[in-house]
């Protein structure tokens, strides 16, 4: 059997693209961790059971999530427990969370979700097994998640000014992989389907976190979220700071990682588009638009950037319509158009 062979454009120079400003500023695709992953999930048609729930009418105690992927169950096991304001940090070095999870391989009996009950409180200080296969823990936002539940209690509207400048109900501290603090190595999961890929299992503890969350505030509010809600609250992340290390410590992974993007746009920008395909793109150029303008923080600097990059991609997709995306080249000559574009606004 033949290799396939992609016609593609010359790849961009590491020099233009291995720039802080760049990565820094750079947008999920359908090659990033969490799409791959969501896209498995699809193709395995997985469905997420909760076989056990035990959570009080304030939201303590324990519940567990399974999900088969690539034909293996995976169960998120999460504890939840009352803290006192004082303990609440979001610093790595915190000793106490509003809540602990551990992805399970298998499905926890009744034994295992009393060992874990006790030990994923701990994180770091606790002990674990070769069926641990990821540690995490997270906070609360807590004015957001108290104004859900009082909402739904209530029945008044939801605050979807908070909710849209908020966006999750619970920010993670850290995820853990890979056997840090005793639970399994990469080793005993890396060539399992569906987690074959880089931090598929962590990216899959975290989906698993969110659907946990929808759960809780529901449960304690006695009300259910619409759907367009629960789009809308994701997982935050506190921390992030493992990350610097690991991609100086990590330099060819990194560089795998940036080529399967750079060699991926190449061979899109001399790809031919039909007509359908075209007015779906210009579909999606529009929902950019307005993700743009629903997307708000409160620092400054990074707002600043927002508007400037509204404003760019208002620029750019002026006229932009199926007819011209189905002509030779259109896509190579946008992606050099928005490099003329960023280039008069810096001027």
């Amino acid at each position: 059997m033949k290799d396939i062979v992609f016609s593609q454009a010359k790849l961009r120079h590491p020099d233009k693209i291995m720039r802080l400003s760049r990565l820094g500023a750079m947008f999920p695709s359908r090659l990033s961790f969490l799409r791959s992953l969501t896209r498995q999930l699809i193709s395995d048609r997985s469905t997420v059971s909760r076989p056990h729930w035990n959570i009080d009418e304030d939201g303590f105690g324990t519940a567990v999530y399974s999900v088969t992927v690539g034909g293996h169950i995976y169960s998120l096991f999460s504890i939840t427990k009352s803290l006192e304001p004082e303990m609440r940090t979001d610093r790595v070095i915190a000793e106490a969370w509003d809540a602990a999870f551990v992805l399970y391989d298998g499905v926890p009996d009744a034994s295992e979700i009393e060992r874990l009950s006790s030990q994923a409180p701990l994180q770091e200080a606790g002990r674990f097994t070769e069926k641990d296969l990821c540690l995490s823990r997270a906070n609360k936002s807590v004015r957001l998640f108290d104004q859900i539940v009082a909402s739904l209690r209530s029945g008044t509207g939801l605050p979807m000014g908070m909710i849209q400048n908020i966006g999750y109900l619970m920010r993670t501290t850290a995820v853990y992989g890979n056997g840090k603090f005793g639970i399994a190595d990469r080793r005993e999961i890396e060539a399992r389907p569906g987690l074959q890929g880089p931090f598929m299992a962590e990216m899959l503890t975290v989906w698993l976190i969110r659907t946990f969350t929808h759960d809780l505030v529901e449960h304690v509010g006695g009300s259910q979220l619409p759907d367009i809600v629960k789009r809308q609250l994701g997982i935050g992340n506190s921390t992030g700071l493992g990350m610097a290390p690991f991609l100086v410590s990590h330099p060819l992974l990194l560089h795998s990682w940036m080529v399967c993007r750079e060699t991926a746009l190449a061979r899109v920008r001399v790809a031919e588009i039909d007509l359908e395909t075209a007015a779906q793109l210009v579909t999606l150029s529009r929902r950019v638009a307005q993700h743009l303008l629903e997307w708000n923080i409160p620092d400054p600097m990074h707002q600043a950037r927002i508007v400037k990059l509204r404003k760019e991609w208002a620029n750019l997709t002026i006229g932009l319509s199926a007819k011209i995306l189905t002509k030779n080249s259109a896509l190579d000559y946008i992606i050099y158009k928005s490099e003329l574009e960023v280039k008069t606004c810096k001027n």
